[in-house]
């Protein structure tokens, strides 16, 4: 009976022990998080480190370390810890967002789609990822199907920025310029200091072969950022087709 009864005693202890270690594990990641927020990236991942030595088999803590291995560069050990925290909870749509990202930085196109494709899977309303898909079909020459991903994001949010300007480049690439055209208008209508979206504009307005047009454009983007390089080039190549050689050739000496 004593013997039960210390058994007994024994076991509750261990849990409390247990019960401690994970408390301070979560306190532990929590304060990794707030730094991490803060974009304090190396000291975020000692405190995840830390929660982990003490509560290994925390889905989350795993997915917050690959976040800042990934911030600060260390992709090797940024798969790692997304693949560890799919082992041990591969219902995690994070974690194969962040795995995404990384093959992405990388340019592991093929790794970076099957990872986005399960991060959707699991979590379909996140707009992020279908656009995610979406420019990796796009990379692949897939324009037709990158656009039907571009448009599950914007059946999500109509106004999503990035969805409209890469729905705009697919259409562009494939030869239909005056829709894309309308594309970026609407992207710009959400974001009018989105530089990128004048000057994808202004290369569809070339293609059509409206010179003024496009030219409008290039100056559009380049009141944003002077040095925009790629409106600097499409400026300069628009100036010669309307036969000012002498403001391109002002433009060429500064690029």
């Amino acid at each position: 009976m004593i013997l039960k009864i210390l058994n007994i005693a024994v076991c509750i202890f261990l849990l409390s022990v247990v019960c401690a270690a994970q408390e301070n594990a979560t306190s532990l990641d929590k304060m990794g998080s707030k730094l991490y927020s803060s974009k304090n990236y190396s000291e975020a991942l000692e405190y995840f480190n830390k929660s982990i030595n003490l509560d290994s088999n925390n889905t989350d803590t795993w997915i917050h370390k690959g976040n800042a291995e990934k911030a600060l560069k260390n992709y090797n050990t940024s798969i790692e810890s997304y693949n560890k925290a799919i082992k041990l909870n591969s219902s995690k749509a994070a974690a194969f967002t962040g795995l995404t990202d990384v093959y992405m930085i990388r340019k592991d196109y093929a790794n970076a789609l099957a990872a986005v494709k399960k991060a959707n899977e699991l979590d379909p309303k996140n707009k992020g990822n279908w656009v995610r898909e979406g420019q990796l079909l796009q990379l692949q020459g897939e324009l037709r199907e990158a656009v039907t991903e571009f448009d599950k994001a914007l059946t999500l949010d109509p106004k999503y920025r990035d969805a409209l300007y890469r729905k705009g480049l697919s259409l562009m690439a494939s030869g239909n310029n005056s829709e894309a055209v309308n594309l970026f208008d609407q992207t710009l209508a959400v974001d009018p200091k989105y530089k990128q979206a004048y000057n994808a504009k202004g290369l569809a307005l070339e293609a059509e072969g409206m010179y003024p047009e496009a030219l409008q454009e290039y100056e559009n983007a380049l009141k944003i950022d002077q040095a925009y390089s790629q409106a600097l080039n499409n400026k300069m190549h628009v100036l010669l087709a309307l036969k000012k050689q002498d403001e391109a050739i002002k433009i060429y000496v500064k690029i």
